[in-house]
């Protein structure tokens, strides 16, 4: 892929919906855009919508910013998008299912064998041990970045715990709230849905159906960086949110404790990292995880979302394969590209990426939020000397990928609107009758002029996304709810 001037995606977007974004951005005052936006943000710092930053002290809890300026997805590429993302995920669940079980993609040599079986992301504990319905990533968040009209790339794969879904939602409302006009100009589709969406997803993967399933969040508490997303979905499904205290295994089977006494757990939408889940099973040490959860799983108590080992599925060097896991399990190719990448622990790749260091992007294989990555372009020449000795070292740790232009947003910066660069983090649910794609997602903007990091520990924000839906008048978000507004697929390959 040739690196290109960067592609901004309401200016040089064609269509009604980027004609009335661009004609709203014009005849709205850059102060009337600001003092909607900081009315949104003072509303997010009320309600304690916050993430912690780990390790800095001087600004713990911080909000996330949020940028006025929605992004715009048409009809027409929501289809397309949708139709990549449910092959994607069904054939992440597909190879989950595959590795924990028969391990017959491993037999038939499309991957490295010591590439799943050595990673530190594999859990052998509960190999052989298949989840209810044979679900194991229920929620995905797949990152995508665009790089023209038509040019969508998966950038990676999310199957653990991945988050961001409750900004999707509260960015609705402050859009719905601030900017009416918008709404009454295009039809776009309803995200508030998606906690309806994620409790009938839970309750249809409970193992053993029952008239009504009781669904649980498990969060590590309030000093976890995503605790506000927690507390919000348990509240917004109407389910318990808990900790591990407040959950206990006797003969295989979860209990809540209560002041009633205790109460029967088919379902746990886990927020906890596997190493903590089980002190039994993982580490020791853990007074987050439950003790025995494991040992209930296995035996087919209770359904853990997402499924324990998923991990695997978001290891980047895994992901330099995912076109070729795709073909294998739906026997067609991927309908949404990765970006090319150039895997270290193979020595041609390692020479080249060693040789251009200074033009590539450069990840830990295991690596989230920004952190232990190199952007070439932008990077110092310690940084770049710093990586060239850890790569030396141990190759087998890191990725690299070119640098891309990804595409632009209009963005409120201090001295006016401003392009930024975006990506695009949409939600896949995968229950027992199917896959939905949630008919929005979490765009993040990289605030800094020029920077391509959008992660909110790095000092990148938020913007509504828009999918806009068929022709018609514009609707209310509330009769656009009682439409359903989800991408459905009611197969999965097994």
């Amino acid at each position: 892929m040739q690196q290109r001037p960067a592609f901004d995606e309401i200016r040089d977007g064609c269509g009604s919906g980027f004609d009335a974004v661009a004609g709203w951005l014009d005849g709205t005052e850059a102060g009337e855009l600001r003092r909607r936006q900081q009315s949104a943000e003072t509303t997010f710092r009320q309600l304690g919508i916050t993430f912690a930053v780990y390790g800095d002290e001087a600004a713990a809890e911080r909000i996330i910013p949020f940028d006025i300026v929605p992004r715009i997805f048409q009809a027409h590429e929501w289809a397309r998008l949708s139709e990549g993302l449910v092959q994607r995920v069904e054939a992440i669940n597909a190879f989950l299912d595959d590795i924990y079980g028969a391990q017959k993609i491993l037999a038939d040599g499309v991957l490295p064998a010591d590439l799943v079986l050595g990673n530190p992301q594999f859990r052998p504990e509960v190999h052989g041990v298949r989840s209810p319905h044979g679900v194991r990533a229920h929620i995905c968040g797949i990152d995508l970045v665009r790089t023209g009209p038509d040019d969508f790339w998966v950038l990676e794969d999310n199957a653990r715990t991945p988050s961001g879904v409750s900004y999707m939602l509260e960015n609705r409302e402050a859009m719905l709230r601030l900017c009416p006009e918008l709404f009454r100009q295009l039809r776009v589709a309803a995200v508030d849905s998606y906690p309806d969406r994620l409790l009938a997803t839970m309750q249809s993967v409970a193992p053993k159906p029952s008239g009504a399933p009781v669904c649980v969040v498990l969060t590590p508490g309030h000093f976890n960086s995503a605790y506000y997303e927690h507390s919000f979905l348990a509240d917004s499904m109407g389910v318990e949110l808990v900790e591990a205290a407040d959950l206990l295994v006797d003969d295989d089977v979860v209990y809540m404790r209560t002041v009633a006494g205790r109460v029967r757990v088919d379902v746990i939408y886990r927020r906890i990292d596997d190493d903590f889940l089980d002190p039994l099973i993982f580490r020791p040490d853990s007074a987050l995880g439950v003790p025995g959860l494991i040992a209930a799983y296995a035996a087919g108590n209770v359904a853990i979302l997402n499924s324990p080992g998923n991990g695997i599925a978001d290891d980047k060097a895994i992901y330099s394969y995912m076109p070729e896991i795709v073909r294998y399990y739906s026997g067609g190719e991927a309908r949404l590209p990765n970006v090319e990448t150039y895997r270290c622990r193979e020595a041609d790749a390692l020479r080249y990426t060693l040789d251009h260091l200074d033009r590539l992007v450069v990840k830990l294989v295991d690596g989230s939020g920004g952190y232990g990555m190199l952007v070439g372009p932008t990077a110092s020449r310690a940084e770049i000397e710093a990586f060239r000795t850890a790569l030396t070292a141990e190759p087998h740790r890191y990725i690299a990928q070119p640098t891309l232009a990804l595409s632009t947003v209009p963005t409120l910066a201090e001295s006016g609107l401003s392009p930024r660069h975006v990506d695009f983090r949409p939600f896949v649910l995968t229950g027992a009758k199917g896959v939905q794609v949630v008919p929005g997602g979490l765009t993040r903007v990289a605030l800094r002029e020029g920077s391509l990091v959008v992660n909110s520990s790095q000092g990148g924000g938020t913007k509504d996304s828009f999918v806009l839906m068929e022709d018609g008048p514009a609707q209310t978000q509330t009769q656009t709810q009682r439409m359903g507004g989800m991408t459905q697929s009611q197969g999965r390959s097994s």
